[in-house]
């Protein structure tokens, strides 16, 4: 049967129609109602509509969100479109497109879809991470997601940066409530604010970048710097979970340089210095979790 996958991001919701194959038949890009809940239910139900116009039957939605369904409340938690927190998303929405859909973690989407037929195909344990506005991972064990028992599998952004220096105390405030979240340094939200912070100039991360590559100082230092946490925060994963294949999706996933240096700074903070896990960007790049998110009505997640 045909699937539609959703995307839900902070600036935009992504919609595919795949086939039972995983073909791509349609996909389509509308922005984010930030700020505003119905408006977000009202947008979906927009792109799935949309996608499903050419057929005479409501067609099964699989959604990626950025956070998740406490298995305990039913509502939203640990999202960082933080209007959606504390919301019976599920609910709602299901009323909504009149049907039952299956929503996942964002990150998760990625692990299914890497997991299945893309950079991590054939893995035992995949680390998928997503680093764009924000900051999540997920965990695919032979190709079946991994969620937790609280459905927080893979939520590394909201853990202290592993080896902080003096001057990351105590660390940026974080939409959670913490400081010094990973997210708060290794998202590209957090690379733009460094940048920000160290200029008084604010730069989109592909700026900050092409003045990297034009060799300029303040670029190049804080791109560094960008790396050194990064290598830290998988460094730390590594120590817990090895897992046999890393993979990156998410604005900063385009960095090329990132895939030549990290495997060498990762190496320096794991347990025993050695470090030969593959670190790929995600093969179906942006579509990914989008992909992932039909795929839930293919895979027992």
């Amino acid at each position: 049967m045909l699937r539609i996958g959703i995307d839900l991001g902070g600036t935009k919701i992504a919609g595919v129609l795949l086939t039972p194959d995983r073909k791509e038949l349609s996909r389509i890009r509308v922005p984010t109602p930030k700020g505003d809940y119905q408006g977000t239910i009202q947008a979906i139900c927009s792109v799935v509509t949309t996608l499903e116009k050419e057929y005479d039957s409501k067609l099964p939605v699989g959604i990626g969100i950025p956070g998740t369904i406490s298995p305990w409340t039913g509502v939203v938690k640990n999202a960082n479109s933080t209007w959606l927190i504390g919301k019976p998303f599920h609910k709602d929405l299901s009323l909504a497109l009149a049907r039952e859909i299956k929503i996942a973690n964002d990150a998760n989407c990625l692990a299914l879809s890497e997991a299945v037929d893309g950079a991590g195909t054939g893995a035992n344990l995949l680390f998928a991470i997503i680093i764009g506005t924000g900051c999540g991972a997920g965990i695919a064990i032979n190709g079946k997601v991994h969620a937790g028992h609280h459905g927080i599998s893979g939520e590394w952004g909201h853990n202290t940066l592993a080896w902080r220096t003096a001057s990351e105390f105590p660390g940026p405030d974080c939409y959670c409530g913490r400081t010094g979240c990973v997210e708060t340094f290794v998202s590209g939200t957090g690379f733009e604010n460094e940048y920000h912070r160290q200029t008084g100039v604010r730069l989109t991360g592909p700026e900050i970048v092409a003045a990297a590559k034009k060799y300029n100082p303040v670029a190049s230092r804080v791109i560094d710097l960008y790396e050194n946490r990064l290598a830290r925060g998988i460094a730390m994963i590594v120590n817990i979970m090895d897992p046999d294949v890393i993979v990156l999706g998410g604005g900063m996933s385009k960095v090329q340089r990132l895939y030549e240096r990290l495997p060498e700074q990762v190496q320096k903070w794991t347990f025993g210095n050695e470090f030969q896990t593959p670190i790929r960007p995600a093969k179906h790049g942006d579509a990914s979790g989008v992909r992932g998110a039909a795929m839930l009505w293919s895979i027992d997640t």
